[in-house]
């Protein structure tokens, strides 16, 4: 029975005492992903790689060569397996997805410790928790997630100063609404932004017909506004008229 001679690939990375190549890195696991053993070559100073890049007449590290033949760096690689890079400016749900659902995990896991099982006061904490998040994202950096928002916010268009106060009120809601104090203030705070919020989205979204990028997980958001942001706006006004009502 014939035994199929094993893949093999000849890698160059850059391996210092203080920069390992994440890129190289990255190559030499995909590669034994692919099932490739590899020839595994460090550059381990600045100088030996110089030369490298020199004597191969490229000019950034890792280089790949398979049968022979150079393939390139990570994005070269991934491209001959048939795994293009993905596109950094795409729009993208997954940031929101991802703090929508670990919000409910937190809520959910906060609900079974303090009541051993799931109560309604577990959607509060979904909210509050999402909340929260979200103004870690904006607080990261106020400064660009207000240029942002002042593209479709009705009222920081009115009032400037608005756009920076507003990650500040979403995490001061937040934590009352977690703490279940002060009520009269959380309630107000969050159906005041998440009402302005939800009429900004549907004017600039369904009204408009704009395209643009939600800032509601930050300044350097890939999210489109729309349904998604009008959700979370809805959701918010709709905690709020429950808790001043219950």
């Amino acid at each position: 029975m014939d035994v199929a001679a094993p893949k093999k690939a000849v890698l160059y990375r850059m391996v210092m005492d203080k920069h390992v190549c994440p890129w190289g890195l990255k190559s030499k696991d995909l590669l034994e992903r692919q099932g490739y053993e590899v020839e595994d070559h460090w550059l381990t100073t600045r100088a030996q790689t110089d030369e490298y890049l020199a004597q191969e007449k490229v000019t950034t590290t890792p280089q790949t060569f398979i049968d022979g033949v150079r393939v390139g760096g990570y994005s070269d690689l991934r491209a001959f397996f048939g795994k293009p890079m993905p596109d950094p400016n795409a729009t993208s749900y997954r940031p929101v997805i991802a703090i929508f659902a670990m919000s409910a995990a937190m809520a959910l896991a906060a609900s079974w410790v303090a009541f051993g099982g799931v109560e309604w006061r577990s959607l509060q904490w979904f909210i509050a928790f999402a909340m929260c998040v979200l103004a870690i994202q904006k607080l990261q950096d106020v400064e660009s997630f207000s240029t942002m928002f002042l593209g479709y916010d009705l009222l920081a268009r009115r009032w400037v100063p608005y756009a920076k106060i507003y990650p500040f009120a979403e995490a001061l809601a937040g934590v009352l609404m977690i703490a279940g104090v002060a009520t009269w203030l959380s309630a107000p705070i969050a159906l005041f932004i998440g009402g302005i919020g939800a009429v900004s989205v549907f004017y600039a979204v369904y009204v408009q017909k704009r395209e643009i990028k939600c800032a509601c997980v930050g300044g350097n958001s890939k999210v489109p506004l729309g349904f998604v942001s009008l959700t979370e706006n809805v959701m918010m006004v709709a905690m709020a008229v429950w808790m001043l009502v219950g």
